[in-house]
């Protein structure tokens, strides 16, 4: 069983298209999205579609959370409200609908997938935490693999009895003890932030081989930072496209 793992497409369809391709050479049996399909992008209808006709499982994040929640909208800043109200009016019925039933968590295949922080955070971003707060993390939940996004960059916990680890990853294919533990953060599709490059970013977990594979694949960004600029989405959501 091969699973791809995509997280924070944030509306961003050529990249999405891109990353989808990829994963059709990659001979992939399931596709999960840790959430964050839409806000900042300016195709998430599109984008939300591509999701149904693939028969992606997702979770929910907090972009989806801003548009169901109107106490944590008004927690976003200005730029993510103001995206979420163009985003809004670019969406069908049918997509608000699978937006508003998305769940926090998903388990399967022996893993753990989640938008911000394990076990059912939508909200709580993983950036920096301390090797107890990271030991308190794995003790809250029994899956020995967790997957999530919501920091749009790549990295990797490890837990090996009470030890703990963290390591920097770029695009490489990672083989896991199977006596120890992983926290994986998936990279982005659509907003990618860490130093590698602009390229669409996402995981394809081998369960037989017991290997993650990093990706990163290019797209059409200047097609996205057009669609930006006729849509009237903040400036500043092109200019995180490009590094």
């Amino acid at each position: 069983m091969r699973l791809a793992i995509i997280a924070d497409v944030h509306g961003n369809y050529k990249a999405l298209q891109a990353v989808l391709a990829d994963i059709d050479v990659m001979g992939v049996d399931r596709i999960i999205s840790l959430g964050d399909n839409i806000g900042y992008g300016p195709e998430p209808e599109e984008v939300v579609q591509a999701l149904l006709d693939h028969r992606v499982v997702s979770v929910m994040g907090n972009h989806e959370l801003g548009l169901v929640s109107r106490s944590y909208f008004n927690r976003l800043n200005e730029v993510a409200r103001d995206s979420l109200v163009i985003t809004h009016t670019m969406l069908s019925a049918e997509s608000l609908v699978w937006i508003k039933e998305l769940p926090a968590v998903h388990v399967c295949c022996g893993a753990r997938f989640v938008h911000g922080c394990p076990p059912q955070s939508i909200t709580v971003y993983l950036l920096a935490p301390s090797d107890n707060r990271v030991r308190r993390i794995f003790s809250s939940y029994p899956e020995e693999i967790c997957f999530v996004g919501h920091t749009h960059d790549f990295g990797m916990f490890e837990q090996n009895g009470l030890v703990v680890s963290r390591r920097e990853v770029t695009v490489e294919r990672l083989q896991l003890n199977p006596h120890n533990r992983y926290l994986l953060l998936a990279g982005s599709v659509g907003q990618p932030r860490d130093t590698l490059n602009w390229h669409a970013k996402y995981m394809v977990w081998d369960i037989a081989e017991q290997t993650v594979e990093l990706r990163d694949v290019p797209y059409d960004v200047l097609a996205t930072i057009r669609l930006l600029d006729e849509r009237h989405f903040p400036i500043s959501n092109a200019r995180r496209l490009l590094w």
